[in-house]
């Protein structure tokens, strides 16, 4: 079991009533475990975030590692353009 550490938190009012009537309805077995269920919600994101910038900081070094382009750039200025709404490669620094 991992080890626990008890805090105290202050909440708004309305916070606490809905954390207290989560708890009532059964939707959690105690406010401890609903806050560690926020806990989680809220740090999953940064997690993936983390992923995601790992995933594309790797594929940014082999893109640069292989010396024939995939792309040219009318053809990686078309693809931008399509994905963001851009009406011309031109129009706006990236």
């Amino acid at each position: 079991m991992q080890s626990a550490e008890k805090i105290s938190i202050t909440l708004p009012s309305e916070m606490l009533r809905l954390l207290r009537e989560a708890v009532a309805e059964g939707e959690y077995a105690s406010t401890s475990e609903a806050l560690c269920d926020a806990v989680r919600a809220w740090y999953r994101p940064r997690l993936e975030d983390t992923e995601c910038v790992a995933a594309l900081r790797a594929r940014a070094r082999q893109s640069l590692a292989d010396p024939a382009a995939s792309l040219s750039e009318a053809e990686a200025d078309i693809r931008l353009a399509a994905r963001f709404g851009a009406s011309g490669a031109g129009d706006a620094p990236l």
